[in-house]
């Protein structure tokens, strides 16, 4: 018998233990549970590493939101305890083991969080308060590459993506005006880099650096380098790695 290896994950912890318990009572599941993101990030690579890797992931969608009060931050890279939230989790999972599919756990329907979720990697939306037989059809279906909505999120959700497309489309649009240099300037603006260290990466001078940043506002129609990063980001536009990168001096970058 082929059986299904599931990570229940939820800081609420006789949730999770319940949850886990029903799960493992079926004859061709085994679950583990775990209650928090950093917790559950380690089990994921332990279990990769022993060749044992789980095969779904069930995410609280609050996930470290009691603890933090608010929107939870990502786990740091050094894998530090700290607080995850649900989605983030999930594109993380997404990103590190594409091959585990993830399923959020939710208490109430919400389309603008369930399109993020999704649109982070997830393969279902479930409602916490479910049937233990709907819960298992979706994780036997998203197996199967299936993507699990309730119906009455499916028209919200959709609104959600087509809304998203067309932010993402005009940002794409505006990125693809600057020239070659001013995009490497904006990739160190959403690195984080200050205009100082934007020139001496670049071996330009600071006022020259002001010159493209100001014209990387402009063209972008934003006012702040924040407004920038945050359009650049829903482009795509991803940071300018700080180490071991080979910048072009002159020529038509200069």
């Amino acid at each position: 018998m082929v059986r299904i290896r599931v990570l229940v994950v939820d800081d609420h912890r006789i949730f999770a233990e319940s949850l886990a318990a029903a799960l493992a009572a079926e004859p061709d599941v085994d679950v583990t549970a775990a209650g928090s993101g950093p917790a559950a990030l380690r089990c994921l690579d332990r279990a990769a590493a022993e060749g044992r890797r789980f095969d779904v992931l069930l995410v609280d969608a609050d996930l470290g939101a009691a603890a933090a009060g608010t929107v939870a931050r990502v786990v740091p890279d050094n894998g530090a305890d700290g607080i995850v939230d649900g989605i983030s989790l999930v594109g993380g999972v997404r990103s590190g083991q594409p091959s585990v599919r993830t399923v959020v756990l939710a208490e109430k329907d919400d389309p603008r969080r369930a399109a993020l979720a999704l649109q982070a990697g997830a393969s279902g939306w479930v409602a916490k308060d479910c049937s233990l037989q709907r819960l298992l059809a979706v994780i036997r279906g998203v197996l199967r590459d299936e993507t699990h909505l309730p119906p009455a999120l499916l028209t919200g959700v959709l609104r959600e993506l087509t809304a998203a497309r067309k932010h993402r489309t005009e940002s794409e649009r505006l990125v693809e005006s600057l020239t070659p240099r001013e995009r490497e300037v904006l990739r160190c603006m959403v690195a984080g880099l200050g205009r100082k260290a934007v020139a001496e990466r670049l071996f330009l001078s600071p006022h020259t650096v002001r010159t493209h940043m100001q014209n990387v506002l402009g063209k972008l129609g934003v006012h702040s380098t924040l407004a920038a990063v945050a359009l650049a980001r829903r482009a795509g536009v991803g940071p300018a790695e700080l180490a071991g990168d080979v910048v072009e001096r002159g020529g038509q970058l200069a």
